[in-house]
């Protein structure tokens, strides 16, 4: 059967459009604009996600923010039950003032056995010169026994009296030191009441500052993603309460081809345009290049195969832009990523950055 020549027509019409498309998309694919100096990809508005736990474990008593709530840096965005904590730093308190009141006993203890020392140092002093004066008469009693002016008898109760005195001043000196280890003592007393005090502040610090912790505020300015966990709950320490979002640090993570790719580098200008508000170019900069394809075989030989390696990319929204409209940023919105291969090649009219005012 023959068929017309229109008919012809009508048929290389359709495939000749058919084959136009085919084109366009793999030129989107692999460079997104029929334009080898740039490249583009799809992909999503995320950030940084924060999670704001619990210091320590207890029951959540408020919870002040909800889902999808903007945050500024600082807010209060829940609370701990702080009863035992309370309980806690009154014993704390308690201790402090027992702690101190050790210290006057101690230091009382010790004036009292520095002015023990005192005295037997006094006493020593002076069975000292008893004991000089029974030596000095002891001698002059052993000079007259020799000359036969006084009897044997009267020198040997002389040389008694001199040994009785030697034996108390020995006597002098054992209460002499046994003054001063009993000074030692009360000074050491006094140091470790000392130290149970500051023992006791920095206790009564610590329950302070876990207090403060109960108190849980934003680190940065966001959004709240999601909440974990609901008051009257009771959470671990180091359990996350709720989620949020910094939005001072948003980008856009999508995927380019090797040959994409391999041509820029981090720094390179981005643009982003979102489904959302596709009248709007925001303007970014490659943060972040992956060093390994996505899905890569595990062996690669042809040059097809490496061509539909993926590498995933992501293109950072520069802070003070964000902060000029922080709480416009919303994450999860999907947009395409537009990233220049050649530096030296302008942007296109339609990628010329035009932000809110």
């Amino acid at each position: 059967m023959k068929i017309p020549n229109r008919k012809w027509l009508v048929l290389s019409a359709l495939v000749l459009a058919a084959g136009i498309i085919v084109v366009a998309v793999c030129l989107r694919y692999e460079g997104g604009n029929g334009d080898d100096a740039f490249a583009s990809g799809n992909g999503r508005i995320e950030a940084v996600e924060i999670d704001v736990a619990a210091n320590n474990p207890g029951r959540i008593q408020d919870i002040f923010v909800q889902e999808g709530d903007f945050v500024t840096s600082g807010q209060v965005v829940a609370h701990m039950d702080t009863d035992v904590l309370e309980a806690q730093l009154q014993q704390a308190r308690e201790d402090l003032r027992r702690a101190e009141s050790e210290v006057a006993t101690a230091r009382s203890q010790l004036l009292l056995r520095e002015a023990d020392k005192e005295s037997a140092e006094a006493v020593l002093a002076q069975r000292k010169s008893e004991y000089e004066v029974a030596e000095k008469r002891m001698k002059r009693y052993s000079a007259l026994v020799e000359e036969g002016a006084v009897a044997q008898q009267e020198a040997d109760d002389v040389r008694a009296q001199f040994e009785s005195a030697a034996a108390v001043v020995r006597a002098a000196r054992s209460n002499v030191a046994a003054a001063e280890a009993a000074v030692e003592a009360a000074r050491a007393r006094v140091d470790g009441a000392r130290s149970a005090v500051e023992a006791a502040k920095a206790n009564i610090e610590r329950i302070k500052a876990e207090i403060a912790d109960s108190t849980l505020r934003a680190p940065r300015s966001g959004r709240v993603q999601y909440i974990v966990a609901r008051p009257g709950e009771v959470v671990a320490g180091g359990g996350t309460v709720l989620n949020m979002v910094d939005l001072n640090d948003v980008y856009m993570t999508f995927f380019l081809p090797t040959t994409a790719a391999g041509r820029i580098a981090l720094g390179s200008e981005a643009r982003l345009v979102l489904d959302a508000a596709p009248r709007y170019v925001v303007p970014a900069r490659v943060s972040f290049i992956a060093d390994v394809a996505q899905f890569t075989p595990k062996t690669v030989e042809t040059e097809d195969v490496r061509e539909k390696l993926m590498f995933r990319v992501r293109a950072q929204i520069p802070p003070e832009l964000l902060r000029e409209h922080l709480r416009q940023v919303k994450t999860g919105l999907p947009g395409m990523a537009h990233v220049r291969l050649d530096p030296e090649a302008p942007w296109p009219e339609r990628l010329q950055v035009n932000v809110p005012q």
